[in-house]
């Protein structure tokens, strides 16, 4: 398997390229506008075709660059997001459980809402290596020493409880030795007290991430003390859901 972070250090955002070598195939999970060329050039040098654009959630904090790889580079490519997704335009829908195969590579969809109601981790195998799954997208779900905030879309205790559920539901029951690589890291202002270290374990941040040790009446009131919302979020968020032209590319 090929697989590569892009990160964005200053805003703390990060994105992930992975695909089979061998066959020739890849997808990009939660691409930003900055490393638009550079997903191209690295699956080109590697020999690969973008197949998929995953996106964990329709984004508040970061314009989605999904759709204009799509545009660039073929109709067949497909743009998935979980179904309950609110957007404007068509996309691959999601289920949770959903297994897709990309080479000899295998992603099954988890469906983690909380963060946002379309929110989804993605689980990924490396069949050539093992039939045990190597590593987790956690997307804003879990994070390295947080969790996602719940208020951006509203209902914010409402949504806490299901992001409780969410992670201790689906995610901390996967094996320890899993890796996980959230979607944002320190600089960010989707969650609070994010690590600078932009990934981890199941079992380091369930011995050390000071939310998932909380009862659930502590954790949604912990989560009520959230950093402020992004700025131009409603901007980017209609950009995001295709509400709003987006700039013609030279």
């Amino acid at each position: 398997m090929i697989f590569k972070p892009f990160y964005a250090f200053e805003t703390g955002c990060a994105s992930y390229l992975f695909g089979c070598a061998s066959l020739g195939v890849c997808a990009v999970v939660d691409p930003l506008e900055q490393f638009e060329e550079e997903y191209i050039k690295f699956a080109n040098e590697k020999a690969m075709g973008i197949t998929h654009i995953f996106e964990t959630h329709v984004h508040a904090d970061h314009r989605s660059a999904g759709r204009s790889l799509v545009r660039r580079l073929d109709d067949d490519v497909l743009y998935c997001l979980h179904g309950s997704a609110s957007v404007s335009f068509p996309f691959e829908a999601l289920d949770d459980g959903q297994e897709i195969e990309i080479g000899n590579t295998l992603v099954r969809v988890l469906h983690t809402p909380g963060h946002t109601p379309e929110s989804v981790c993605y689980l990924v195998t490396d069949r050539s290596r093992s039939s045990a799954p190597w590593f987790l997208l956690t997307g804003d779900t879990l994070f390295v020493g947080a969790v996602g905030r719940p208020d951006l879309p509203g209902q914010a205790e409402e949504n806490a409880g299901l992001l409780f559920d969410s992670i201790h539901g689906k995610l901390l029951n996967l094996p320890d030795a899993l890796e996980i690589y959230p979607g944002h890291f320190s600089g960010s202002l989707c969650g609070a007290g994010m690590s600078g270290k932009p990934s981890s374990t199941i079992a380091f941040e369930k011995s050390h991430n000071p939310m998932l040790s909380m009862d659930r009446e502590t954790f949604v009131e912990a989560l009520s003390d959230v950093p402020p919302k992004p700025a131009d979020m409603q901007l980017i968020l209609r950009s995001n859901q295709g509400l709003e032209t987006e700039p013609t590319r030279r």
